[in-house]
């Protein structure tokens, strides 16, 4: 087994790294072939394993003996995953972090690592085990929000795809807007060039990505769209337009030809706001055909407040949120409805309001009036910071309070919500791109000297992190879930 000691020599040390490197190239080579063959996606302890480099392959494991502490070998994960490839999988996702080291550590030894994949994933086997129809997806709206989750919809096209992009309805739909939306996609200050292919069809008013055509359509009221003209069936429109936030408003698309459910990203009234891993079994998926994926900074600090309440019990806190500028404000100074966001973004540090710690909840409803919350806006485009300052049912110490969100961040229904991060140099643009809502600055946390104070941090990608939510409660809601094994 690999270790994380320094090879001596020069030579020695090269020819090592360069092994891993082809072992890192052999596993991501399945891990493509298992994707887009089979729909089965690999994870490395919750890490995403495709469009994933060489180098972040290697790093993973080093992520794995640190934080995990199951140190493995890469070659053992590449030998798993060549042999994934000859079993007859259903769609699903599966952790190959964790299966190699239950390989690895499995007593008696396996006769091999098919036998071993063979018992573990015997509930796996078989297409027919889980079947699903893949469910079509409109995106109402195309900006920030509305862009990320077309990028992330059309990456996961292959057998197995769970949801399909469609169309995209906006207000105007001129060649030029077709043209300019195109580029919008194609780049982005932020989260960088699309790794993929974007081509306008101005003929047929559509954009084919990545192979994939679609349909844009232009409209004012949702009501008057008729997505069967376009093949479009019982679609899950995603309204990232932040206009409609009440029920009626919502229930304008299922009248509609074509909608099958509503998913507004954004909090909503009078409808349940779900902080996907938190509270979305509480959903009446088979009745209830209108949902909200609630706030980013909701996603952002109830996974942490979760870990809290369930494992010690909080009194009473306040939430200070440090929230990277948003297009609600004006880039000069200029006239805005509600107090100091009409001062330049660019330049100002501005304290507003946030509905965060009355949403918080509405998914963990054993917090009502315990939380207060404000926010500052701050010059930067994206990455924001939620600072939970928590009075607690008991005393701790600074090692229990860390312990217990690393354990949930690597175990139960949180894997995909909490990053336990150990780096002592984190700032904010380092978890630009991160697929949690909640990343977990260990090094920052405070625990007061009486045990009963604590002072959590967590950052958030507020827009790629939030969208990644997004779409998992999509998928939960369209009942296109994978099996999983984590």
């Amino acid at each position: 087994m690999e270790t994380l000691e320094a090879k001596t020599g020069y030579e020695a040390g090269l020819k090592d790294y360069v092994d891993r490197e082809r072992a890192a190239v052999d596993l991501t080579n399945s891990v493509g072939q298992l994707m887009y063959g089979k729909g089965v996606e690999l994870v490395f302890f919750r890490n995403h394993l495709t469009d994933v480099g060489i180098s972040e392959v290697l790093n993973l494991f080093d992520y794995a003996a640190l934080v995990v502490k199951k140190p493995i070998d890469i070659y053992t994960s590449a030998e798993l995953a060549r042999t994934l490839l000859d079993l007859d999988l259903a769609p699903s996702k599966l952790d190959i972090g964790r299966l190699t080291h239950e390989y690895l550590t499995a007593s008696p030894k396996p006769a091999s690592a098919s036998d071993f994949l063979k018992t573990t994933l015997k509930d796996f086997l078989g297409e027919d085990k889980h079947n699903f129809v893949p469910r079509d997806v409109v995106l109402y709206g195309f900006g920030r929000i509305g862009r990320i989750a077309a990028r992330e919809l059309v990456k996961q096209a292959g057998k197995g795809q769970q949801l399909r992009l469609r169309a995209i309805v906006t207000r105007t739909l001129s060649d030029e807007d077709i043209i300019k939306r195109a580029a919008l996609l194609r780049n982005d200050s932020v989260h960088g060039a699309f790794k993929g292919s974007v081509k306008e069809d101005l003929e047929r008013k559509a954009l084919w990505i990545n192979g994939q055509m679609v349909q844009l359509i232009a409209a004012n009221a949702p009501e008057d769209i008729d997505y069967t003209k376009y093949g479009i069936q019982d679609a899950l429109v995603i309204d990232n337009t932040g206009v409609f936030t009440k029920r009626a408003d919502l229930e304008r698309h299922l009248k509609g030809k074509g909608v099958g459910k509503v998913l507004l990203t954004a909090p909503g009234k009078e409808i349940p706001n779900i902080v996907y891993g938190i509270n979305h079994h509480d959903l009446d998926i088979e009745n209830e055909r209108i949902y909200s994926a609630a706030s980013c900074t909701t996603n952002a600090i109830c996974p942490v407040l979760k870990v809290m309440e369930d494992n010690v019990g909080v009194e009473k806190g306040h939430i200070e949120t440090v929230h990277a500028y948003t297009n609600d404000q004006n880039l000069l100074d200029n006239f805005h409805k509600k107090p100091r966001r009409g001062r330049s973004a660019a330049i100002n540090m501005v304290i507003t309001s946030t509905g965060a710690g009355s949403a918080v909840t509405k998914a963990i409803p054993s917090l009502k009036d315990k939380l207060t919350a404000n926010a500052v806006r701050v010059p930067t485009p994206n990455g924001s910071l939620a600072i939970m300052n928590l009075t607690l049912n008991r005393k701790v110490t600074l090692d229990e309070i860390n312990d217990l969100v690393r354990h949930a961040a690597l175990n139960g229904e949180l894997v995909n919500q909490i990053h336990y991060h150990i780096d002592p140099e984190l700032v904010s643009s380092d978890i630009i791109g991160d697929t949690c809502c909640s990343v977990f600055d260990s090094n920052a946390t405070i625990v007061s000297p009486d045990g009963r104070n604590v002072v959590l941090y967590a950052w958030y990608d507020n827009e790629f992190g939030y969208t990644k939510q997004v779409i998992r409660l999509a998928k939960y809601v369209a009942k296109v879930r994978r099996l999983i094994y984590y």
